[in-house]
């Protein structure tokens, strides 16, 4: 079995993920490589040491230049701010190694490109961790959906709702709260939860053309906690959008973080000519499946459990019925891409997908500010 000797970037809530999937993945999954926790990078070296002991790191690095340096790493894994994605993942490439990236890639698009451009010279294999396709129901989605099962597409929708920030003493900024600093994030719930929508979105039901938007922050300035002075808010609180596919179907689309009640509600519905599809986070083994060639006097919504052997993914873990969770997916993810190492074709969502999302949130973002529609702009 060959090694795929790993160097992560960052030790928070992603780089925890991203390790146990590293870690899981051999036992569930039969592949020719072996992913081998090589070194954890992070600018707080009692933080990264002891992370690293916990995880089974080999070694630390607080210099990621100095990480990206050493012959012992194939795969620079980037769990860090958004801010830092575009230098990490360029000065990788250039070095030749394998790139995985949290989302959204980039800080917006025109930064995005710039990354598209160096995996693309460099010939490395990369991806984006938009970690929501690989669970076994949506999965099941895009397969029913590719099948042409629900016929003409003619609404999507989808939402994602939370409510930690709406405590106006919360601060802003610094290694814990950088998501609501847009120097560091980019964005707000645009980028940040968004971003998951229109990634799972364009995967299952094709392009998005045009957006039109409103975003709004409600609270207008947090005390940053690096400066301790009230400083103005500049990310958005909350977004929504209507959309227009390529295909001709209509879409809507909400986001916040002032949702009182919810921590991470994740829903989407694709309605066709001959059925639906409805999917929630919080029951995500499950998917509702409405098909309208059912006998009529039988005919109604039906909830599939995702668990049997022939569901995606399923077989390689429990007997059929046993339901698996969120950390899942990242395992589903880590062994999709070494599949597609093995294989030769690179698994999605690639650099150049995750492009793709970015050109929408910067179409959102970009119509909120001019209170009209925005064309989004397409991925060469």
């Amino acid at each position: 079995m060959k090694q795929l000797r790993v160097g992560l970037i960052g030790y928070g809530f992603m780089g925890r993920t991203h390790s146990n999937a590293f870690r899981k993945v051999n036992n569930f999954f039969d592949l020719d490589y072996q992913p081998v926790l090589k070194a954890i990078c992070a600018r707080d070296a009692s933080k990264a040491k002891a992370f690293a002991a916990q995880w089974g790191y080999e070694s630390v690095e607080t210099d990621w230049k100095k990480l990206i340096e050493r012959d012992d790493i194939d795969l620079i894994d980037i769990a860090a701010p958004n801010n830092a994605h575009a230098e990490i993942a360029i000065a990788a490439a250039k070095a030749g190694k394998m790139i995985l990236c949290e989302k959204p890639l980039a800080m917006n698009g025109p930064q995005a490109e710039t990354m598209v451009a160096a995996v693309k010279k460099a010939k490395v294999p990369n991806m984006v961790w938009y970690n929501y396709r690989r669970v076994p129901a949506v999965t099941l989605a895009k397969q029913l959906i590719d099948e042409g099962r629900l016929g003409k597409i003619f609404h999507y929708r989808a939402k994602f709702l939370q409510d930690w920030t709406i405590n106006a003493d919360l601060p802003q900024g610094g290694a814990g709260l950088w998501r609501l600093d847009a120097k560091v994030a980019g964005s707000g719930v645009t980028g940040d939860l968004l971003a998951h929508c229109i990634d799972t979105a364009m995967w299952l039901n094709g392009n998005i053309d045009t957006v039109t938007a409103m975003t709004e922050t409600f609270i207008k300035e947090r005390k940053h906690t690096e400066t301790g002075k009230m400083t103005k808010v500049t990310i958005d609180d909350a977004s929504a959008f209507l959309a227009r596919f390529s295909n001709g179907s209509l879409a809507t689309f909400e986001s916040t973080r002032y949702a009182r009640g919810h921590k991470a509600l994740y829903t989407f519905e694709i309605n066709g000519e001959n059925g639906s599809l409805a999917w929630d986070l919080h029951d995500l083994h499950r998917l509702q499946v409405f098909d309208y060639k059912d006998e009529s006097k039988i005919r109604g919504w039906k909830s599939v459990h995702v668990t049997d052997g022939d569901h995606p993914y399923m077989k390689n873990w429990w007997v059929p019925g046993l339901q698996i969770g969120y950390e899942h997916t990242f395992v589903h993810q880590v062994a999709d891409f070494i599949q597609g190492l093995q294989s030769g074709k690179m698994a999605g969502p690639t650099f150049k997908e995750g492009l793709a999302t970015d050109y929408v949130t910067d179409a959102v973002l970009k119509s909120a500010k001019t209170k009209r529609w925005e064309k989004v702009k397409k991925v060469r």
